[in-house]
């Protein structure tokens, strides 16, 4: 009965989260072709290779051929013996001699290659490691042997060469796989921690504030007075307004030139000057709670109105007859009973809090001085901005831990009895 709702977590849930910590474990990058792939193995881009190699062979003669002086001949000369020796290698290693071919076929006659298994082969660590090594101190020396020359054609195409060999080093591509060296480097990294900071200040404050005016508004419009319905379909217009218009509607308003509510702030002496809500760390994160605030206390009201809908009156005319104040009523019946939904609307604001992404990213940007920047920002610019799809994973991960975390101790240490009585 229950196997459909477990295959939908694990479809939807838990296999994003694990596919993004199978990236965190690699150095995975799309800024860098040698870190585009994941690759537990060093692996050669053929198609790469085929074409520079084509190309180095004939270029070296040539530069053999415009050497100034003998000495410097019998490098070039060296280059290229050492480079035939690394390509026989190569094609000695098991099926890479039928595959090499393949890919060369296909681009003598000018054919894209698609198939990422014909593309890509598995090389041996230590020749990959070994045949970087001489590349990177050959294109060294062919600079070098560039810069010194004082004939312009010798230069020129000694320059071109080290260029192809600089190139052929990109197409070996030395393993990726990195384990949890990720999670090392960002338990230190100072922003992970200042973001983490922000998001748990954003979501303590503007939750706690969003409770106390949440209750006070659902105990408003659960009483009986004229216009009751258009007071509650009021109350939910800035829940319903979508969150990144609503925020660029508050950037307008905290503007320091023209906006309205920063003009009273300053009037009312809560602000110092107009420009300091957009401007300053404190009022950065001021702004974007009191936004929070304003856009989701509808929210809360609207589930702390359907747990006071399930009170009987009947309790509260008792305890008029006992004697009992509206204040006393309040404590000793609203709150008890209101137990329960409290604590859900306390768990889903928070978790909702918690990821807070859009309000904050057209509000502010993450400023000023990253100030406001949450852990969710800071992954979407690791992953997408930067595209280090390792590094974001890892943060993506830290969020998903995060939520995990506060939905257990809301359940172990407040919400327990919610489920007292309901299992065997």
């Amino acid at each position: 009965m229950v196997a459909p709702a477990l295959i939908l977590v694990i479809l939807v849930t838990l296999w994003p989260v694990a596919q993004s910590f199978y990236n965190s474990l690699f150095d995975y990058r799309l800024t860098d072709p040698s870190r585009s792939e994941r690759f537990t193995q060093s692996n050669i881009d053929l198609e790469r290779y085929a074409t520079e190699y084509f190309y180095i062979s004939r270029d070296l003669e040539d530069l053999s051929a415009q050497a100034p002086d003998d000495e410097t001949a019998q490098t070039v000369n060296d280059i290229q013996t050492d480079i035939e020796a690394f390509h026989s290698e190569l094609l000695a290693m098991d099926g890479l001699e039928e595959q090499y071919g393949e890919v060369d076929e296909m681009i003598a006659s000018f054919t894209a290659i698609s198939d990422r298994d014909l593309k890509y082969a598995e090389v041996d660590n230590d020749w990959a490691e070994g045949y970087k090594d001489f590349l990177t101190a050959s294109n060294e020396e062919l600079i070098a042997l560039s810069e010194g020359a004082s004939e312009e054609n010798f230069s020129t195409t000694a320059g071109n060469v080290a260029g192809t060999l600089e190139t052929i080093d990109s197409s070996v591509i030395e393993s990726n796989f990195i384990g949890l060296s990720n999670y090392s480097r960002y338990l230190q990294d100072a922003r992970m921690w200042q973001s983490l900071l922000n998001t748990f200040i954003f979501t303590i404050a503007s939750v706690a504030v969003e409770l106390v005016l949440g209750l006070a508004i659902a105990i408003l419009i659960n009483r009986v007075f004229i216009g009751r319905g258009v007071v509650r379909a009021s109350v939910l217009i800035p829940w319903a307004i979508p969150t990144a218009v609503a925020a660029m509607m508050w950037g307008f308003l905290y503007d320091g030139q023209t906006g309205i509510v920063a003009h009273y702030f300053e009037q009312f002496g809560l602000i110092n000057d107009a420009s300091v809500l957009l401007s300053t760390a404190n009022g950065g994160m001021f702004s974007v709670i009191f936004a929070d605030v304003w856009k989701t206390t509808p929210y809360m009201a609207l589930l702390l109105l359907a747990g006071l809908q399930t009170i009987p009156g009947s309790l509260y005319e008792a305890a008029e007859v006992d004697g009992a104040g509206k204040w006393q009523q309040f404590w000793k019946v609203t709150l008890p009973l209101l137990k329960s939904a409290i604590l859900v609307a306390l768990l889903f604001r928070t978790l909702d809090a918690f990821r807070v992404f859009d309000l904050i990213y057209v509000l502010t940007g993450g400023g000023p001085a990253n100030s406001t920047e949450s852990i969710s920002i800071y992954a979407y610019i690791t992953l997408f901005s930067q595209q280090n799809f390792g590094a974001g994973s890892v943060l993506s991960v830290i969020v998903f831990l995060c939520v995990a975390l506060i939905s257990t101790l809301f359940i172990k240490f407040i919400g327990s009895d919610l489920f007292e009585g309901r299992s065997r």
